[in-house]
């Protein structure tokens, strides 16, 4: 079986628990409940500094935040009987004064631990970290522009406007990710404000009333100028950064002239797999990062025949 990406799988999401009030208070309140804190963006681990994180979830006796409204907890799911839930820390000014855990834990960006932590940990933090970030960012109604409050155990916002009433459920951006191979060698770019040498897969998001593939060969040509066949799924990782879903794919060039747009890619070059192969990550040429899908790409391309 394919190893799914990071910041895939993990728990069982509960899905027909969300509506039941006896049973989620229930689980609110249990010792044996986990929390998940994320704090402007930023995720619980201890171990950071040493180099082997682990995600912190402490149950909620611990978490002595006040003001902390229990209506916006979300219900991530169940790992056998014990429920997780996330919770947004970020109305505080100093988070780590109201969790009683290790002494050695910090609010970190994910991005900087994932590839560290163990796979069903990256993907907790990383469902936690997506969801809250839909809340926080609609709080709203985009229909009447009321107050919108949460429901279904964090899964639904409902428009507090009684003559409005609409419904808003969590969101996620799709975007097409893709390696553009051309026998011995394949297509890669870096943009201006990534790592010195990082050079990475193109991608970009899909647009309303276009297939994938369709996304696939338009964003190919729109930042490279190249023309792509054969597109081939491969894979998808949800990347919580701030809310994309990737959707992987393969493409075989049918142009081999590159033309960059000049806004969304500072370089883009043909390199060959022997120099990908033996070339050591420096300032000059590096691999993307390691939790990405990005990567996962690249590496099966290289050990293709």
């Amino acid at each position: 079986m394919r190893q799914a990406n990071f910041y895939t799988g993990g728990l069982d999401r509960a899905t027909h628990r969300r509506k039941d009030q006896e049973w989620l208070a229930e689980r609110l309140a249990h010792a044996a409940s986990r929390f998940v804190p994320v704090w402007r963006g930023q995720s619980l681990v201890v171990g950071a500094q040493g180099g082997e994180p682990r995600a912190v979830c402490p149950p909620r006796a611990e978490i002595s935040a006040p003001g902390t409204d229990e209506s916006e907890t979300v219900l991530l799911g169940l790992s056998g009987a014990q429920a997780y839930f996330a919770i947004d820390l970020s109305a505080l000014e100093n988070p780590l004064q109201d969790i009683r855990a290790d002494d050695r834990a910090e609010f970190v960006d994910l991005r900087r631990v994932g590839p560290l932590l163990p796979r069903e940990e990256g993907a907790l933090l990383a469902y936690a970290r997506g969801i809250l970030y839909w809340h926080a960012h609609h709080r709203f109604c985009a229909v009447c522009g009321h107050p919108s409050r949460s429901e279904e155990a964090g899964h639904l916002r409902r428009c507090t406007n009684a003559a409005c009433g609409a419904t808003h459920f969590p969101r996620t951006d799709p975007a097409v990710i893709m390696l553009v191979h051309d026998g011995d060698h394949c297509l890669l770019g870096r943009q201006r404000v990534w790592l010195p040498g990082m050079h990475s897969t193109l991608a970009g998001f899909v647009e309303p009333g276009e297939s994938l593939e369709e996304a696939v060969a338009r964003e190919v040509r729109e930042e490279t100028g190249i023309a792509v066949e054969d597109v081939a799924y491969h894979s998808s990782q949800p990347w919580p950064f701030p809310s994309s879903l990737m959707l992987g794919f393969y493409a075989r060039a049918r142009t081999r002239d590159i033309r960059l747009d000049g806004h969304e890619l500072e370089a883009a070059h043909w390199f060959a797999r022997d120099f990908i192969l033996n070339h050591p990550d420096d300032d000059q040429f590096r691999l993307p990062r390691k939790d990405s899908i990005a990567r996962r790409l690249i590496e099966e391309w290289l050990k293709s025949p």
